[in-house]
């Protein structure tokens, strides 16, 4: 008797380890992530446990570009390193340098309390590039919809004091061409972009009250429009005088629109690259001055020649943490992967992607 109950607890432990592997297998599976992402313990933890809102967990419904690695897609370099330094070395890795004069393009950030990029994290990058930081006034009122009080608040929020400032609507909007889009023929720009020969893109990545995100497209479109500019996207190319006539999605595809005009008119994208700094992740854009208090952790620097790509590799980092719900809520509530959708199919970039880590 007592051997047969020996026997019978053995046979009980091969079945529990057999179980807990198996479990272990299809639980870390759930989540197909960028092989060189540096987020992978948020990932398996997750993909384990199911998160208390399934609509917004990362095994939900994962944005479909990954890591391919095979040398044919676009790279994205990280760095989980939030510096001075780690902002360079992401540059760096992109081995580009700007022809002519440069232009920094970023958001100078409303105030009073908004999550814009510090002057003393991006210093030296700017430098280095002797860039000129460039801005466009805002379409919707705030302490940036004139010239006068825009380049207060760059002084106010220390712009000024690492580069010149060039509020490129200050003298109107030049058009740029439209090719291929289903909403504009062409997009309105600051009347100084043409004076600019390369143009390095630093965003902040984060929410965003209507396009659900703001990364790399949004800084090339919305951003570098003139005020005329912003209600013509927002609108869909009905209105250069109000921004709250348009249609959600017509305003989504409008933005990949916009940006490739821009792209197209720095030699389709030759002279253009971006890094986009995923920290203090609102549910807010920078253009809110009393944004949400961010409820997940920071995750890093990212760098691309391609504004899709890295707008992609943005969003799967997001839906990989573990804590990314209310920022992956606010996205899909906007059906902002759209305008990621559009900026593909009109040739912006590429969804596909493959992610470097420099940290390894």
């Amino acid at each position: 008797m007592k051997k047969s109950l020996t026997i019978l607890l053995s046979l009980l432990l091969i079945i529990s380890l057999f179980t807990g592997c198996t479990s272990g297998v299809s639980g870390s599976a759930a989540v197909d992530t960028p092989a060189s992402t540096t987020q992978e313990s948020p990932v398996s933890e997750t993909s384990a446990e199911p998160a208390e809102t399934p609509e917004t967990s990362p095994s939900a419904e994962i944005p479909e570009a990954e890591s391919q690695g095979d040398g044919t897609n676009p790279i994205v370099y990280m760095t989980t390193d939030i510096t001075p330094e780690g902002l360079m070395a992401v540059y760096e890795a992109l081995d580009w340098t700007p022809a002519g004069k440069a232009a920094v393009k970023l958001s100078t950030g409303e105030p009073p309390n908004s999550n814009y990029l510090k002057p003393e994290l991006i210093k030296d990058l700017v430098q280095l590039v002797d860039g000129t930081i460039v801005e466009c006034n805002t379409a919707y009122g705030g302490s940036r919809a004139e010239t006068a009080m825009h380049r207060q608040v760059a002084e106010d929020h220390g712009f000024t004091a690492i580069a010149d400032v060039d509020i490129q609507d200050a003298n109107g909007s030049m058009s740029l061409p439209v090719a291929g889009g289903t909403h504009l023929t062409e997009n309105f720009v600051g009347a100084s972009f043409a004076d600019y020969d390369s143009y390095l893109v630093l965003s902040h990545f984060k929410g965003h009250a209507m396009a659900g995100f703001g990364g790399a497209i949004k800084n090339i479109s919305i951003g570098m429009g003139s005020s005329e500019g912003k209600c013509w996207i927002h609108t869909g190319g009905q209105s250069k005088t109000s921004p709250w006539e348009g249609e959600q999605n017509s305003f989504l595809e409008s933005m990949g629109e916009a940006g490739k005009a821009v792209s197209d008119a720095l030699n389709n994208g030759e002279n253009i690259v971006y890094v986009s700094v995923m920290n203090r992740l609102s549910v807010d854009c920078d253009c809110n001055g009393n944004p949400s208090e961010p409820d997940m952790h920071d995750i890093g620097i990212l760098a691309s020649t391609d504004p899709v790509a890295l707008d992609q590799a943005c969003i799967d980092l997001v839906y990989a943490a573990e804590d990314g719900q209310a920022l992956i809520e606010r996205i899909e509530s906007r059906n902002g992967l759209l305008t990621l959708e559009h900026a593909e199919q009109i040739g912006l970039g590429s969804r596909t992607y493959e992610l470097v880590s420099m940290d390894d």
